[in-house]
């Protein structure tokens, strides 16, 4: 009965697959080769990840020429042109990451040797275990060698041992689990390899103290020096390219210069109302110093939360599923959590950010201040909905294949397009929330100056904050959580830039779309939702009912206008 039960499982599943389009299949089929090749070749800095995957992208292409486009219906056609579009820009990512990699190549030129271990292992080649042991020494005398030479005087750009230090990082780890997966389960390996492999580890841990320490300038458990690893400025380009935006970076710093002067504009007519003249600085200090008291914070993140959902429900502003809006849940940040993320996060589940017993009092006003009412109430429907929860409910539900195509710009577009709308329809009535809201405006216009000004080498991670600080009004705390949030490698070098810009792109859209009389407003924000994820100008594509061509390219203007 099992055996049956399996049979009918496998029929149904290919019958499923039968009734999908073919573009939809291959989708499906290439975000699956992806993750494959991504957990066999987990190497990052290793030749042969970056020529297996060339090889696999150049084949993908190929074969993707083959297909008669215009016999596609046009749901299929807009797949295409996404799948042709993160080849080729996945394919250009490759060679970017390829080249910065080789830059630290002089700082580590033994990871050939760590990298030819786990790769054989990985392959499941068979293992000589004196071979091992003599590889290990080797592997120490190399260390030791470069060690000596950079006391000698070689000189590395700090940013390139920055990058150096953090892929010797990644092969450490590797190398580790190369030795856990024989010793002890293979007696002559433990015999000959342990103690070399010890010595190894520990002069390959020493070397990249070392090299954090001397060639960066940070020191042995600081966790809170910021170094970022700036692109440059054509690496910018090619991010712009990758994401279909037709601006050079000079032309997004004047984007956002004009956005933060209507913000001054605004705060001072706000300012103005709170009696506080045209310092809109004085009038942001009471704002921030009008915050909930200690252990009140749930409940009042909970209060708004509802007020925003019953917001756009009796505005029929879009659709709120009964489920999103009955399964977002919340949780607290832990202090050491609130060094990277100072705001809130959500999702399904907003993490609230708010002082913890653990801190000083310093740290807890300045926890208080920054997560006051005003701010808070600007961003909380952000982080659920209308913003990610709803976002993300949708994606799993409506065209899930395209989530292989996620950009910053769609997903932390709309969450702040909202922030745009509801101050266009009157839901920040009061001068104090006017001001919270235009506080982080002005947040994401700095975000665009402060990310791609560090990445063309115009700003360090210092003035970064400080530029927080003094231009928008942040808590010291706060402003260093961005910028390190911002540059720690968690995020693409666009992301920050990308709340503003990708809500600018869908406001341009809505004008064109609604405003323009195709659509009513409704309509729009649930056809956004339902397409799922993809780059802005491919979206307007979909949606205007353009003419489609397999070479689609990037012309879209979306500020100018």
């Amino acid at each position: 009965m099992k055996g049956l039960a399996s049979i009918v499982l496998l029929l149904s599943v290919a019958a499923v697959r039968a009734q999908e389009p073919v573009m939809q299949q291959r989708i499906q089929t290439v975000s699956q080769d992806v993750g494959a090749l991504e957990r066999f070749y987990n190497i990052h800095s290793s030749p042969n990840r970056v020529a297996r995957f060339n090889e696999y992208y150049t084949g993908q292409l190929a074969d993707l020429k083959k297909v008669n486009f215009d016999g596609l219906d046009r749901d299929s056609q807009i797949d295409y042109i996404l799948l042709k579009h993160h080849l080729e820009s996945a394919q250009r990512r490759l060679k970017i990451e390829a080249r910065v990699n080789d830059e630290s190549a002089k700082i580590r030129p033994f990871s050939s040797e760590i990298i030819g271990l786990c790769e054989a292992r990985q392959q499941m080649k068979l293992i000589n275990p004196e071979q091992c042991a003599i590889a290990m020494k080797t592997l120490s005398d190399d260390i030791k060698k470069i060690r000596s030479e950079i006391d000698k005087g070689l000189k590395v750009d700090k940013t390139v041992a920055f990058r150096g230090a953090n892929i010797l990082d990644d092969q450490k780890r590797k190398l580790e689990e190369w030795f856990k997966f024989y010793n002890a389960y293979d007696p002559m390996f433990s015999w000959w390899v342990q103690k070399p492999y010890e010595d190894t580890h520990k002069d390959l841990e020493s070397y990249i103290i070392y090299v954090r320490e001397k060639l960066v300038g940070i020191k042995e458990g600081d966790k809170d020096t910021i170094v970022g690893s700036p692109i440059g400025v054509q690496g910018l380009q090619d991010e712009l390219d990758a994401e279909l935006i037709t601006y050079t970076p000079d032309e997004l710093l004047k984007i956002a210069e004009k956005e933060f002067a209507w913000c001054e504009v605004e705060m001072k007519k706000a300012s103005r109302e709170m009696g506080c003249g045209d310092d809109w600085k004085k009038a942001l200090e009471k704002v921030k110093n009008d915050h909930v008291e200690p252990g009140k914070q749930p409940e009042f993140i909970r209060d708004l939360a509802l007020e925003a959902i019953d917001y756009v429900k009796k505005n029929d502003l879009l659709t709120v599923p009964p489920l999103a809006e009955e399964t977002w849940r919340m949780i607290m940040m832990s202090p050491e959590q609130q060094k990277v993320s100072p705001f809130f996060l959500g999702g399904e589940t907003i993490m609230v950010s708010f002082p913890t017993n653990a801190m000083d009092q310093e740290q807890k006003m300045m926890s208080m201040r920054g997560n006051n009412k005003h701010f808070a109430r600007a961003t909380v429907f952000h982080e659920l909905i209308p913003g990610h929860h709803l976002q993300m409910f949708m994606n799993s539900r409506n065209r899930p294949y395209r989530q292989m195509f996620d950009t910053p710009f769609w997903i932390e577009g709309w969450a702040l397009y909202w922030e745009f709308m509801l101050w266009d329809k009157g839901f920040t009535s009061t001068a104090e929330d006017r001001v919270g809201a235009l506080f982080w405006r002005m947040h994401r216009c700095a975000r665009i100056v402060f990310s791609l000004k560090f990445h063309m080498g115009q700003m360090t991670p210092q003035q970064c904050i400080d530029f927080l600080v003094e231009k928008v009004g942040h808590e010291r705390s706060t402003a260093e959580g961005e910028v390190r949030r911002s540059f720690g490698g968690g995020y693409p070098p666009l992301y920050q830039a990308a709340y503003m810009l990708g809500a600018l792109q869908i406001r341009a859209l809505r004008k064109e779309m609604v405003e323009g009389g195709k659509m009513k407003e409704k309509e729009f924000h649930d056809r956004f939702l339902r397409e799922n994820e993809m780059p802005i100008e491919i979206l307007r594509a979909t949606m205007s009912g353009a003419k489609l061509s397999p070479d689609f390219k990037a012309n879209w203007r979306f500020y100018d206008k």
